[in-house]
């Protein structure tokens, strides 16, 4: 008997799930929290509670994660610094903090348009390796020739030795600086996707289970682990990913609109007939545009473990996530003594930072930058959680809310306080921790909002099933503005929304918010066995896919007579190749389509499935020449997992 082992490591929780070969059969699945910083204790108790002898028989492993979409939206990414080279322009008002742009690039055609300016690029780099962990370098029409983000990639691995990510080495789309953003986001995600991944290696080897270890990507295919350590930035939306894969198995409807409610986000995402709906733009996160391919979602910063303060009697849900004092009162009983002495802060003095039921507690992340008063305030925080008042008792100054979210952005604290998870807690709809503390909260957050416990908890209950209804419907209806559809929402009419397609719910408490849901829209909403452990499931379901693009590019010059080719030039992800005639080139774009899908597919240990290989071609002819203008090639490899 064979047996898989799907693992899920969200931002809340790190799911395992067992599968039957034979059957396709779940055999057995448990949850547990995702342990920051160190992410293999939570791997190990999650592996810990499934079957041991099952577990034994695992022959093929794969995972999913949402912790690079988590990292982004958090905006706690790693420092990283950006080289954009040619006509690609840094906004003014980006938020990337170390960067530069230098003359070079090349022109459609894969010429250079400009030299590299390859002493800026040093003395850049020069000035910044100190701060960042990694660098990005995108180069304007990189994607017809290379060479300007190689040699750049170059020079500073000879001055740093740091990981350097190219632009055109994750997306073959035009758009300088929406590639730039792409290698960006790919290097902040690397010491994250790095650890993780081999987190899990690790614990693989130490159980001695002999077994292909596979990762899901972002538009639902999977691909070997050590591959997938080189391109984290498609781990981004794995989440969502696995959720649509793991819904469509879980409630055997190949055709679904899937919620994923998680501790970090809500994702929204359609599957049909089996297959993933994709974006043609490629994976939005945290407002950045990618090249990423991924699968077409709706994505809103609120989850189970979002953030629930207080401000002038408003209550607010997110965007942070912070561990819910439920669940941290059962690792530090300590937090309720504190909530029941209740916290100095006052009301002018509210802020996101600056609550009575939020606390902080030092991570063992090590500073790669930090100044002289961060450190202070760093040093006034251990390893038991701490309040802001308990601060001020010690320095008799109130410590900056700006600092705070400092170092929370830069993982060197993590913040405790009441979520919607503490809600559902203080009502009595999901009681897994400890619900003494979330009482607590509850009754502190009523002092600021002038609410009664029942009515704040509902009332936080019913914004995040109105989030997940506005996000339904965005989904579902992507040419009418959200603000319209939470008009319709927020009124009170005799009309209201109904979903044509099943509405496949998951996530861990989700099933709380069923009937809550049904009030703002008309769905047949699915709750599936194991829904609570979907994505797991999901990382399972993945196919092997690889897609590649290649150009034929003709240049035509007069004759006496007629139009003749003057030079054709191949496009593909090697960069630029001149061939002699049209038919040279045919040939060549065919059998380098087909070669690299195959590399790809070895690379991936993906080689000992059925592998398929489709191939479209599309001709753009104005001239009615006998020769094309251009010649576009679409490569698309299927492999289906041996197990």
């Amino acid at each position: 008997m064979k047996y898989s082992l799907g693992i899920d490591a969200g931002g809340t929780y790190t799911d395992a799930v067992l599968i039957n070969d034979g059957d396709g059969s779940v055999v057995g699945a448990t949850k547990a929290r995702t342990t920051y910083p160190d992410l293999l204790v939570g791997i190990q108790n999650a592996l810990d509670g499934v079957d041991q002898e099952i577990l034994q028989q695992v022959k093929l492993v794969s995972v999913s994660t949402t912790l690079a979409t988590n990292t982004i939206l958090e905006k706690t990414g790693y420092p990283v610094g950006l080289i954009l080279v040619g006509n690609a322009e840094i906004p003014k008002n980006s938020a990337i903090k170390y960067s530069i742009s230098v003359d070079g690039g090349h022109s459609s055609g894969g010429n250079e348009t400009a030299p590299l300016d390859i002493d800026s690029v040093k003395e850049f780099v020069e000035s910044v390796k100190a701060k960042v962990s990694a660098f990005a370098v995108s180069s304007y029409f990189s994607v017809r020739n290379p060479e300007h983000e190689l040699k750049v990639k170059e020079v500073i691995t000879e001055l740093t030795g740091m990981p350097v990510i190219c632009g055109h080495e994750l997306s073959q789309s035009l758009g300088a600086y929406d590639r730039g953003i792409t290698a960006f986001l790919n290097a902040q995600l690397l010491p994250i996707a790095n650890q993780f991944m081999n987190t899990v290696v690790s614990e693989i080897e130490r159980r001695g289970i002999d077994a292909k270890l596979m990762m899901l990507k972002c538009d639902g295919s999977i691909v070997g682990i050590t591959e997938a350590l080189k391109h984290p930035i498609e781990s981004i939306f794995t989440g969502p990913a696995a959720s649509l894969l793991g819904a469509a198995y879980l409630s055997k409807e190949p055709t679904c609109v899937v919620i994923d409610v998680g501790g970090t986000s809500t994702d929204v995402s359609l599957i049909v007939d089996g297959l993933p709906q994709i974006s043609d733009t490629g994976a939005v996160v945290g407002g950045w545009q990618t090249k990423v391919e991924a699968i077409k979602m709706e994505t809103s910063a609120m989850g189970g473990d979002s953030h629930v303060w207080v401000r002038n009697h408003v209550i607010s849900i997110g965007p942070r996530r912070v561990v819910p004092l439920c669940v941290a009162a059962s690792k530090y009983p300590m937090i309720i003594k504190k909530l029941k002495h209740g916290q100095s802060v006052t009301r002018n003095q509210l802020g996101e930072n600056l609550q009575p039921t939020k606390f902080f507690i030092r991570t063992e992340q090590k500073p790669i930058e930090i100044t002289q008063r961060e450190e202070e305030l760093l040093n006034r925080i251990g390893d038991e959680p701490i309040h802001v008042a308990d601060i001020y008792w010690e320095s008799r100054k109130m410590p900056s809310p700006m600092l705070l979210d400092i170092l929370i952005q830069k993982r060197l604290i993590q913040a405790i306080g009441f979520t919607p998870t503490d809600a559902l807690h203080a009502l009595g709809d999901y009681d897994e921790w400890n619900t003494e503390a979330a009482i607590l909260g509850a009754e502190q957050m009523c002092i600021f909002a002038d609410m009664e416990v029942k009515d704040l908890c509902l009332d936080i209950k019913k914004k995040v099933a109105k989030n997940m209804a506005l996000n339904l419907l965005s989904y579902l209806m992507e040419n009418v503005a959200p603000a319209e559809i939470e008009k319709g929402l927020d009124g009170d009419y005799r009309a209201g929304f109904k979903t044509d397609v099943p509405v496949v719910l998951l996530g861990g408490p989700v099933r709380a918010y069923t009937e809550a849901i049904k009030k703002f829209v008309d769905a047949n909403i699915l709750l599936p066995e194991y829904a609570e452990v979907g994505n797991a499931v999901g990382a399972l379901a993945g196919k092997g896919v690889k897609r590649i693009e290649i150009l034929i590019r003709v240049t035509f010059g007069e004759s006496k007579y007629n139009l003749k080719p003057t030079s054709i030039s191949v496009f593909s992800p090697q960069g630029k190749h001149e061939m002699v005639n049209y038919g040279e080139a045919i040939q060549f774009a065919e059998k380098l389509g087909n070669d690299l899908v195959m590399q790809y597919m070895k690379d991936a240990q993906l080689d000992d499935g059925d592998i398929k290989i489709e191939v479209s071609k599309r001709e753009i002819n104005p001239m009615n020449t006998g020769i094309p203008l251009e010649t576009k090639y679409a490569f698309l490899g299927i492999a289906e997992l041996k197990r």
